[in-house]
Order: structure tokens, then sequence, then C-alpha cells
């Protein structure tokens, strides 16, 4: 069986599901049915997802698993919120923690990231 699809393989656009079996009895349903908002997710996206998940939303966990840098993890993260729709910005924005910061200065230590980096992160 083929996973569903969310876009159209040919102009992008968002898919409706308008029609719905049941292989047990053979009921069909049709209508106008939406797909969730991870069925806008592309493939990779959709393994970041899971990745995230089962890292338990830990992103030194997923740089470890994914062999990225904290800005690369935050970028896909952000990538994601945004094809679910949602902002990613200042609205809401609060301080790192001191966890994160001695997260991020242990990467600039490490040569994980540039000083330049570690300002943009600590700064948020």
């Amino acid at each position: 069986m083929n996973p569903v699809i969310g876009k159209c393989p040919i102009c992008g656009e968002k898919l409706e599901v308008t029609r719905l079996h049941c292989r047990s009895c053979d009921t069909e349903v049709g209508g106008h049915f939406a797909l969730g908002r991870l069925y806008h997710l592309g493939p990779e996206q959709l393994a970041f997802v899971e990745i995230f998940i089962r890292c338990e939303g830990k992103i030194n966990r997923v740089e470890q698993e994914m062999g990225l840098s904290y800005p690369a993890v935050r970028a896909r993260l952000n990538e994601v919120i945004r094809a679910l729709g949602y902002e990613v910005g200042e609205a809401g924005k609060e301080p790192i923690s001191e966890e994160e910061r001695k997260e991020i200065l242990a990467q600039v230590s490490g040569g994980d990231i540039s000083a330049e980096e570690a300002i943009e992160l600590l700064r948020g």
C-alpha cells in the first residue's frame, strides 16, 4: 500500500480526500475530507519530525542522531513549523535557558558552530 500524499504531484497544491473505503465490509463514504497538517510535509520533513519526536524534542539528541549542528536542526524545525502553517518569530519569545546557553558555548568551544552563529543563537 502506498502512503497518502498531501500535495498534488502535478501542480503542488493541497489535495482533498473525496472518498473513504473500508476494506473489511466494502463500505464507501464520499464527501470532502481534510488531510491533517502533517500531510502537508514532504518526506524529509516527516523524517525529521519522527526523529524529533523520538528524541523527545531534545535538540541536542536530534543533533547527535542526524549529525547536524544546533543551527541546522533549528532551521529544519523552523521549516517544519512554517510548513504546518504556523509562524516562527518574535511573538511569545522567551530568553534562552541557562542550559541552552551552556550548550551553545560548548558548541563554540568544540568548533561545531562559529562565534557569529553563537551570538545569533544567544540573542534568540
